[in-house]
């Protein structure tokens, strides 16, 4: 998808507020739901994933099963919401030994073609920063060369995943990066004295 794409800076693959927010991915929906819904802490529309079983309700990018997203950029960075549940990212690399699956789920294991590691996610929003190329020689002792697939399941709530050549610290972050948290206004009381 994006292997002739000049690639610098970021490279966003969803945005909860784009008219068309799944237009590059697939869904797969059993027992749940995959929607737009508003939310209370961030006053804003973002994308739902709810489903009874992690495995059988997901959402996958690029849509075509037979094409990849050929994203070079070695960050992946999530803004997702903990809801208390289960859930599970898969994200496809290709490195340079042709190694193809990088998996992070609850178990830590390496295996020729799979890895699978826990991510502990606190409760509320969240940015989660994977740096792909540090994971991929970590558990290959490989070079990450591009992105291929990458896969949200149940249950979760997302603002934006993309990608980056680097980590950026919030002030670098353009504003449509960020997540904005209402700030908490606290209320003066006057109290009138009625005594005397």
């Amino acid at each position: 998808m994006f292997n002739n794409t000049f690639q610098s800076g970021f490279l966003s693959i969803l945005y909860s507020l784009g008219s068309k927010p799944l237009q590059i991915w697939d869904k797969e929906v059993e027992n749940g739901h995959v929607k737009r819904t508003h939310d209370d802490d961030i006053q804003s529309n973002v994308l739902e994933i709810i489903g009874s079983n992690i495995h059988s309700t997901f959402i996958t990018c690029p849509a075509d099963p037979s094409a990849t997203l050929g994203i070079k950029l070695p960050f992946l960075v999530m803004i997702v919401k903990n809801l208390k549940k289960y859930f599970s990212v898969e994200i496809q690399v290709l490195d340079d030994k042709n190694i193809r699956a990088s998996k992070f789920q609850a178990v830590t294991r390496v295996k020729p073609c799979i890895c699978t590691m826990p991510l502990r996610l606190e409760e509320g929003w969240k940015q989660i920063q994977l740096n792909l190329a540090d994971y991929t020689r970590r558990a290959y002792g490989t070079n990450y060369i591009e992105t291929l697939r990458v896969q949200v399941h149940a249950n979760c709530r997302l603002r934006r995943i993309y990608f980056s050549d680097h980590l950026y610290s919030e002030e670098e972050l353009p504003p449509e990066f960020k997540l904005y948290l209402p700030v908490q206004v606290r209320t003066k009381c006057n109290f009138i004295n009625l005594e005397g």
